[in-house]
């Protein structure tokens, strides 16, 4: 306070005491009681003000599949597109290779050779499947180094050299031929046991060999191929365990793969069954995404451990295991009845016949691709949507789909989708992405990014 106005408040207060000292020196007058003056005063409600703002979910939509476009969009689409004829090549491949294995009656020949070292039929089998399998793996190796190196390199999805992908290469080889060493002879010993019925139990040892895979594989297999190592801590761990926590993930970790040696495709995982759970972050996913785009991410995989799709999956993938062995056994009998003296392959307990089977198999597979791909793709899209819920950025949700279309093409027609994706498509989930948020644009965490994407 400056000190004129120190000095003035002397001067106001004696101002204010001169009417009261001069009513006190005079006679006393006693003035009754008045009323105060009132003023009628009309109160109306505010107009309600709508504070919400504006969000087009089509528009924002767009504006995300925009950013990928000219050279990169011709890209992604060839990549995509390619493979679905990579498909029918497969299957014309497997059927010439098993076809040249029985009316060259090089199958028969190994069968034979097989019997003349014993007289076990388990062992006959073992012995038969330790030259099936190499045969196979060096007349299908043409295809498989086109598809798996020089088809990857030409896209620029692939981080390997030829020696690093030969070594991945075996391995895959490797876990194949022990596989069918110990399964196809008990594969084999329950076609002679159930005869006519041997197709129940086959798809029975089918899906209780894919439970057997899905629990063996985070620990045992996929260190076979990369490095796990625990994501370092801090505040991206912190939130990833949170989230685990807050859905009932029972994980205690978060492991760190090298999935960069081999591609540069983003990835996560959580794993496990019957009560495991491991979580599993691609280095490239880490590089290349936002922490957000991680949260996003690994929200939707929690999704799937916490919905169930392992169990949902083996439930409608044994249903078409069954329906696929009914299929092939139906079909060998047909397809024997018509070249089975050429071939020498009478009945399906006949290991020389196993050729025949396969091809049956993979044409079986082929006519299921549209039943296969929408059971998986309606759990992706299912978890997309936990996804959303869980960690609530839809926004980051939809920016990490378009790192995906390196290699899935964004906007494919709607038969296209139907038969060809075993995902959504990168327009139908960044639109669902863009409805979520449109429908909690109201949110506090969410309406601030009413005007994203820039």
């Amino acid at each position: 306070m400056s000190f004129a106005r120190l000095a003035a408040v002397p001067v106001l207060l004696f101002a204010l005491a001169v009417p009261a000292l001069a009513q006190s020196a005079g006679t006393p007058v006693q003035l009754g009681p008045r009323a105060a003056p009132t003023a009628h005063v009309q109160v109306a409600a505010l107009p309600g003000m709508d504070t919400t703002p504006a969000f087009d979910a089509a528009k924002a939509s767009e504006k995300y599949l925009a950013r990928v476009n000219g050279a990169a969009r011709d890209r992604s689409d060839a990549y995509f597109t390619g493979g679905y004829w990579l498909q029918l090549v497969d299957l014309l491949y497997a059927l010439a290779v098993a076809g040249l294995l029985l009316s060259l009656q090089i199958s028969i020949r190994i069968s034979d050779w097989a019997e003349e070292r014993t007289h076990s039929r388990t062992y006959q089998v073992m012995l038969y499947v330790a030259a099936y399998v190499p045969i196979v793996a060096a007349a299908t190796f043409p295809l498989t180094v086109y598809e798996g190196f020089f088809r990857e390199h030409a896209y620029g999805l692939s981080n390997q050299s030829f020696w690093q992908w030969l070594g991945d290469f075996g391995i895959q080889f490797a876990l194949t031929f022990v596989a069918a060493v110990l399964l196809v002879p008990v594969l084999y010993a329950a076609i002679r046991r159930a005869r006519e019925g041997w197709w129940v139990w086959g798809a029975g040892l089918a899906i209780a060999f894919q439970v057997l895979t899905i629990v063996i594989w985070p620990g045992f297999i996929a260190p076979l191929f990369n490095h796990y190592s625990p994501l370092p801590a801090g505040p991206l761990k912190t939130q990833i365990l949170s989230l685990a926590r807050a859905n009932d993930v029972p994980a205690q970790n978060v492991w760190l793969v090298d999935a960069s040696r081999q591609s540069n495709r983003v990835s996560a995982n959580v794993s496990g069954f019957l009560g495991t759970a491991r979580i599993s972050l691609n280095d490239n996913l880490l590089k290349q995404g936002t922490p957000d785009e991680v949260l996003a991410v690994l929200g939707h995989e929690m999704g799937h451990y916490v919905m169930g799709h392992i169990t949902r999956e083996l439930l409608l993938g044994g249903l078409v295991i069954l329906i696929g062995f009914a299929f092939v056994h139906r079909a060998f009998l047909f397809a024997s009845d018509l070249f089975g003296g050429e071939w020498q392959v009478r009945k399906v307990s006949d290991i020389a016949g196993l050729p025949l089977l396969a091809a049956l198999g993979s044409l079986f597979l082929f006519l299921a691709t549209p039943v296969i791909n929408s059971i998986s793709r309606t759990s992706e899209y299912q978890a997309d949507i936990f996804g959303l819920d869980a960690v609530r950025k839809p926004d980051a949700f939809a920016s990490v789909m378009l790192k995906l279309s390196t290699y899935r093409k964004l906007e494919p027609g709607k038969w296209e989708e139907t038969i060809f994706y075993d995902h959504p498509s990168g327009r139908t989930r960044i639109q669902a992405a863009m409805r979520w948020k449109k429908e909690h644009i109201a949110d506090p965490d969410i309406r601030d990014t009413a005007n994203l994407p820039q």
